[in-house]
């Protein structure tokens, strides 16, 4: 595994889904806590460092019309129930820095329907570090929206989190592999203080 070379004012901090009611579910192999904490540290290394940090969240009408509405499997795990009125608030450790950039979502990945292809480009990003929850769904959409625009990637491992420990390990040993590099939160901060 080479060393990580990053330009940070070319290096782009993409937090999937780390709000209130996402952040509140159970998730595996790691807490939701570790994942907020790990994005959290990565983003104040980031920010200080001239890149930037994109806080993405998902957040649907309160009719509910702007959802999508798959027909499901018997028994497949999906949405149901109401949501409080905080849920797609970000947790409070990455919430609160005008310069980032914010981007409100209505299905799994961030690229489809936002500006954040064109907030990306327009600020020069050519790599995207990728972190939140849910490995297999938030992250792995928007990543291979990514890949499929040309950007490099990095998926830092533990900083992210699924529903469930194989879910989580199969997206990051058998998906992230092809489409950029896996690291740990240390191996990205290592290489960001190397600027």
């Amino acid at each position: 595994m080479e060393p990580l070379d990053l330009r940070p004012v070319e290096t782009a901090l993409v937090v999937v889904d780390l709000q209130k009611g996402v952040a509140a579910m159970e998730t595996a192999p790691r807490a939701a806590q570790e994942v907020v904490r790990n994005a959290s540290r990565l983003a104040d290394a980031l920010r200080g460092r001239g890149g930037l940090v994109v806080l993405v969240r998902v957040a649907f009408g309160s009719d509910g019309k702007d959802t999508l509405k798959p027909v499901l499997d018997s028994g497949a795990p999906g949405w149901t129930g109401s949501r409080p009125p905080d849920w797609a608030e970000f947790v409070p450790d990455l919430a609160g820095h005008p310069q980032d950039h914010i981007v409100t979502k209505k299905q799994w990945g961030a690229f489809y329907g936002t500006d954040l292809d064109l907030q990306l480009r327009r600020r020069g990003i050519s790599t995207l570090l990728m972190c939140g929850i849910a490995t297999c769904f938030g992250v792995e959409s928007t990543a291979r929206d990514a890949y499929e625009r040309g950007y490099q990637q990095v998926f830092i491992e533990d900083a992210m989190s699924s529903r469930s420990a194989e879910e989580h390990q199969h997206t990051v040993t058998r998906i992230f592999p092809r489409m950029g590099r896996v690291r740990s939160t240390e191996q990205v901060l290592t290489a960001l203080n190397a600027r």
